[in-house]
């Protein structure tokens, strides 16, 4: 492949439009799509090439990149377009779960195309920066034909494995290490703004203690994957009376205490199961076991 390899995108929303300016940036005959097709003419006076129809835009180029909102939209963009697929790399960046890219892979092979699965964890003004972080999975060789063109999209660009939902389940992953980190910092702030301590006055204490957290983590997947969990720093007994502390805490202040009740409960068990003298990380025998389905009524309960 050479440096300028043609490319195209598909979906030109804010993640569209930034991989789409990543590689008109660096000199790439960029061909796009969309179904609204205004959003297409700031790129167009860049240097894009606005396809008539997605079946061009297909066939302008061995890369076709697709980001749209979700997999029923690929498909309902791709599906009917048949043999135009037949030898090209399709490239899926659309956020999904693994099983929908597992069976999308499938579907681009009876179609004649080698897939791709990808997740962007980065947003919009990130991307072609070094800080973008690109996952991809399926083909390796699919993966480093193209290389070149996909590694312009962020200086994090990892190519994961050949199983195609790889990429999803990363994704997710990440993504529920960034929710339990803000809503931990959420209870925090809640609990001392009941006290009258703003926010941007915990801020910096608990960036500190993030990055000091962050640093465990390397320890903690040594232990996970040896499947030994020492109590290096405090037993798993000692976590639970502050998580005591932090549950006492928040009721007390009239904050809500359902996230620290939630922390406990799965510590409570671990305790029960005789983990109490452990380290932490032996909780992850809690998040490996199979939380028991919702009853109809409590579904209903849910959703009203």
């Amino acid at each position: 492949m050479s440096d300028a390899a043609p490319v195209t995108v598909i979906g030109l929303g804010l993640m569209g439009r930034a991989l789409t300016e990543a590689f008109l940036q660096e000199g790439h005959p960029t061909t796009v799509w969309n179904r609204t097709a205004a959003k297409a003419e700031p790129l167009v006076a860049k240097g894009a090439k606005l396809a008539d129809s997605v079946a061009d835009a297909v066939a302008a180029s061995p890369l076709v990149v697709v980001c749209v909102s979700d997999y029923d939209a690929v498909h309902a963009l791709l599906d009917p377009l048949g043999d135009v697929l037949d030898g090209r790399v399709l490239v899926n960046l659309t956020s999904g779960t693994s099983e929908g890219a597992r069976a999308t892979a499938k579907w681009a092979a009876r179609h004649g195309s080698t897939y791709l699965d990808g997740a962007i964890l980065a947003d919009p003004d990130g991307v072609g920066t070094a800080d973008a972080v690109i996952l991809y999975s399926g083909p390796r060789a699919a993966f480093e034909a193209h290389e070149p063109t996909l590694t312009l999209l962020g200086g994090g660009t990892t190519h994961l494995g050949e199983d195609h939902g790889l990429s999803s389940l990363h994704d997710v992953a990440v993504l529920g290490l960034m929710w339990g980190v803000l809503n931990s910092f959420l209870q925090g702030a809640a609990v001392l703004g009941a006290a009258g301590v703003d926010a941007s006055t915990f801020a910096p204490l608990a960036t500190r203690s993030v990055k000091t957290v962050a640093d465990w983590v390397g320890g903690y997947a040594e232990q996970i994957d040896k499947g030994a969990y020492p109590a290096i720093d405090a037993t798993l007994d000692t976590h639970v009376a502050s998580m005591g502390h932090l549950v006492h805490e928040s009721e007390a202040l009239g904050v809500s205490a359902e996230f620290p009740k939630f922390m406990k409960s799965l510590a409570d068990r671990a305790v029960a199961a005789g983990r109490g003298g452990e380290g932490y990380a032996t909780l992850i025998e809690q998040f490996r076991t199979p939380s028991k389905p919702s009853k109809p009524s409590e579904e209903r309960d849910q959703q009203t």
